[in-house]
């Protein structure tokens, strides 16, 4: 277990279990080794609300956008507690390499589909919600199952937030590394699935 981790988790507990307290269902559906966890992203603290809401174990390992890594102290801290650099819009070979390592050494990476925040199935630019492929194409290439994550839009001050967690499945391909359409078809999927989470919710 990364001790960063532990130590940053047990110090931004108290503030969320008072004001934004995360609980998760469906924690049954967890895998016992590391697996792919997706979810929907409407708000900077998703990431958070999951992390508390899985407790200190459950250690994940988020990909988030390369501009948080660049910010003096929390840049740091970020990349001592497991978070790894992805630059949005670019091919980021990097980051790709960085997620299979994780993946095929039996940890938990979390990343968003969709690539940005989406609300009312817009980003912020007032593009239509779109998953990207790099989900599919991580889960093909390492074998690993994917766990769907939902993530409420609105999260209320002191009343908690239910993330729900389903069932891993492991998506199957016919072609031997998996094709452009192929990874399309396996991440629409995965949002379906997500997104028909909510009414867990």
């Amino acid at each position: 277990m990364r001790t960063v981790y532990t130590i940053l988790w047990y110090i931004i507990w108290p503030f969320f279990s008072l004001f934004h307290p995360c609980r998760a269902v469906g924690k049954e559906h967890l895998p016992e080794g590391g697996a792919l966890y997706c979810g929907n992203h409407s708000g900077l603290s998703d990431p958070v609300c999951l992390v508390m809401a899985l407790g200190p174990r459950r250690q994940m390992r988020p990909m988030a956008k390369a501009e948080f890594m660049r910010v003096p102290v929390l840049g740091w801290l970020l990349k001592k507690a497991g978070v790894f650099a992805v630059e949005r819009g670019k091919s980021d070979i990097g980051a790709i390499k960085t997620a299979i390592k994780f993946l095929k050494s039996g940890e938990n990476v979390l990343l968003f589909p969709e690539g940005t925040r989406i609300k009312n199935g817009v980003d912020k630019h007032g593009h239509e919600s779109e998953a990207k492929a790099g989900a599919a194409m991580l889960a093909v290439r390492t074998g690993v199952d994917i766990v769907p994550v939902y993530i409420p839009a609105k999260k209320k001050w002191f009343r908690f937030t239910t993330i729900v967690i389903g069932e891993p499945y492991r998506p199957t391909v016919e072609s031997k590394k998996g094709t452009a359409e192929e990874y399309k078809a396996i991440a629409d999927e995965l949002m379906k699935r997500i997104y028909a989470l909510g009414e867990q919710a």
